[in-house]
């Protein structure tokens, strides 16, 4: 992708969430404001942060566009770091059964959910796929997200999960966003192995896994740990397969029922735990102890109406947390970064500095990239986001509403 030069001058508050790995408890609460700052970006990478007192001059940057951020909040880009944004068909009906007390995981064994999904997206073609993701890409890039993890899974085949990724890889050449792909065909057991899940994931192992690395379409892999779906055996015999071949691992854990997920992902040294819910007191003490990111979804508890995950209690208790929105057809679907921080500090009881952190450099740590992006530093990328407001704090007060003037990734302006 492109990479431009430009200067950000004056802007009220740089938040820099200054940092090169995740941020942990009392940790999340330092943003590291730079107020009147000014930040370069030169070749798509920043080469100055600070006071703007005290930039270079203008003059020596000729080829530079120049911003003027008075009375603005300049941030990281946003990375959302659980999405399973490339699939085929909706489930608007299913919603509204739920909406009459259906429960998500009632639908799911009587053939809906996960497996109505797999249907459309196995028969879309690879083009149907493609614009659909780009519609959505688009209007996450709207609303400030500059890196985005994308997880397969709606496949459950050879083919259809092949496809996904290919269809991810393609939009990561050709969108600004950067887009870090999952191989999840481990999301459920589809009809034809139904009752033989050990057989199924025998099969991912041996015969779609190793493609997928041969053909370098997924960094990370994921599997659906819960009841009625793969217990902790075969979440830990799937994930320590992906772990040989070289896949940095992550893993939905603990979202219906307490099953021991996180307390898994600390053991297999994961990237992240995922949805939480119904994480355990060991498995919070665990992930605190740990280099695993407790990624939360607050948006798919809002929209199952189920408790939301005790984040206030993983920061006190000293995890890093990250924050994203889980956008699926099923149960969550969104994509909204504002909706994200109201639900993470009203309901959750995050301050808005932890959501800020969360959904920045603990976002970037979650995908195993905190070294390259989710803070304004000296070498890292380009990506950043300029409010139109002068405080951070107006991402969770101006509820629901997207407050984003400008999104700039590797120093390029696209909005």
């Amino acid at each position: 992708m492109k990479k431009g030069n430009i200067i950000i001058k004056n802007a009220a508050q740089l938040v820099t969430c200054s940092g090169f790995s995740a941020k942990k408890g009392r940790e999340m609460s330092n943003l590291s404001i730079i107020e009147n700052g000014s930040v370069i970006v030169t070749g798509g990478i920043i080469t100055f942060v600070g006071k703007s007192a005290n930039c270079p001059p203008l003059s020596d940057f000729p080829e530079h566009t120049v911003i003027d951020a008075t009375d603005k909040a300049v941030l990281p880009g946003f990375v959302d770091s659980h999405t399973h944004f490339i699939f085929g068909g909706y489930r608007e009906e299913e919603f509204s059964w739920r909406m009459r007390g259906d429960s998500y995981m009632s639908i799911m064994e009587r053939g809906g959910g996960i497996h109505n999904t797999m249907t459309v997206t196995r028969n879309a073609s690879f083009e149907e796929l493609k614009e659909a993701g780009r519609k959505r890409l688009d209007k996450m890039f709207a609303m400030g997200v500059t890196t985005v993890e994308g997880k397969s899974g709606y496949g459950m085949n050879k083919e259809t999960e092949l496809k996904q990724l290919e269809v991810m890889k393609a939009l990561d050449e050709e969108h600004p966003i950067d887009i870090v792909s999952t191989f999840m065909g481990a999301h459920a057991t589809p009809q034809e192995y139904k009752g033989r899940e050990d057989a199924f994931l025998d099969y991912l192992i041996k015969e779609v896994m190793p493609l997928v690395k041969d053909k370098n379409l997924a960094e990370c892999c994921d599997i659906f740990c819960e009841k009625n779906v793969f217990d902790i055996q075969q979440s830990r015999r799937y994930l320590t397969a992906a772990k040989n071949l070289g896949f940095k691992l992550k893993i939905h854990a603990d979202e219906i029922v307490t099953l021991g997920g996180a307390e898994l992902a600390v053991e297999l040294g994961a990237l992240s735990a995922d949805h939480l819910l119904q994480a355990s007191d060991k498995g919070i003490a665990d992930l605190a102890n740990s280099n695993t990111v407790a990624t939360l979804l607050p948006c798919t508890a809002f929209s199952l109406k189920e408790d939301y995950a005790r984040g206030r209690f993983m920061i006190d208790s000293g995890c890093a947390v990250a924050l994203a929105t889980d956008l699926n057809p099923g149960s969550s679907f969104t994509n909204s970064i504002p909706l994200l921080f109201a639900l993470a500090c009203i309901y959750m009881q995050l301050s808005p500095e932890e959501a800020v952190t969360a959904l920045t450099i603990n976002g970037a740590a979650a995908l195993g990239i905190a070294d390259k992006i989710g803070s304004i530093d000296v070498g890292k990328q380009g990506d950043l986001v300029i409010l139109e407001y002068p405080s951070y704090k107006f991402l969770p007060y101006h509820i629901g509403m997207n407050i984003v003037e400008k999104t700039i990734k590797n120093g390029v302006i696209f909005n």
